[in-house]
């Protein structure tokens, strides 16, 4: 059975894609960006900050999902500048402490140039 997701909370999509799926025991959670809930707008600020926001969208989606960042198995994080890998990942632990994934993160370049992070992850829900 796939169930295409919509957790209250979280930020509304504005292009055609579900916020996660979940099938065959995982949550599929679609790329996350620094998008506040509150208000549907970018939240921009400096790498952390964009990071915060990011996995808090995840974190809210996977609860929404009845899952959390401790069930996340898979990772993939979208770094506008690569320099930014370090200061990132001080957020990046912030979140998933010991319970950390497989992950890669990638350099690339972003439709919306002003825009530093986006993620995206895959979480195991028995």
């Amino acid at each position: 059975m796939i169930e295409r997701l919509f957790p209250p909370g979280v930020p509304s999509p504005k292009n055609p894609y579900s916020p996660a799926v979940k099938a065959g025991g995982f949550i599929f959670v679609s790329g996350q960006i620094p998008l506040d809930a509150a208000t549907g707008e970018m939240s921009y600020g400096d790498i952390q900050h964009e990071t915060r926001v990011t996995l808090t969208n995840i974190q809210r989606i996977l609860e929404g999902a009845g899952s959390s960042l401790a069930d996340v198995v898979k990772v993939n994080v979208y770094l506008a500048d690569e320099r930014d890998f370090a200061q990132m990942n001080e957020i990046y632990i912030e979140f998933f402490g010991k319970d950390r994934p497989a992950r890669t993160t990638i350099g690339c370049k972003f439709a919306n140039p002003t825009m530093k992070v986006e993620i995206d992850c895959i979480a195991y829900s028995g």
